[in-house]
């Protein structure tokens, strides 16, 4: 007598048990692979160096790591997903650096002054 047992055939039972296992398992990989990859750390492009200083149409602009000021006074400046910028004085146009957003809010200003504290959005 051989001690080793004969292997029991494929039934329809075991067949669907196995497709639903594979299906299942599919579906949470499928499912899960977003979450796995967001977990990953992302490339980004790497923000040109902020230390810059001029005098634009009479108006001292100065773009560095604390923000963009103008005479002294913070200009609200964001990055768009795009690597662009825009700021609070024309948030319909992008500028590709900080300091290019800066010039054209001293053209939009013209002699008006920036608040000293931005208000805040309730």
């Amino acid at each position: 007598m051989s001690a080793a047992s004969p292997a029991a055939p494929l039934t329809r039972r075991a067949l669907l048990r196995t497709a639903f296992t594979t299906a299942v398992l599919a579906g949470t990989a499928a499912a899960l692979a977003p979450v796995l990859r967001a977990r990953r750390p992302r490339q980004t492009v790497t923000p040109a160096p902020l230390a810059e200083e001029e005098t634009y149409r009479g108006r001292h602009i100065a773009v560095d790591v604390a923000g963009v000021r103008i005479d002294g006074r913070p200009l609200h400046v964001m990055r768009r997903a795009d690597g662009s910028y825009l700021s609070g004085i024309n948030h319909f146009q992008s500028y590709s650096t900080p300091l290019e957003v800066a010039r054209a809010a001293v053209d939009e200003l013209g002699t008006a002054q920036l608040a000293f504290a931005a208000p805040h959005h309730g």
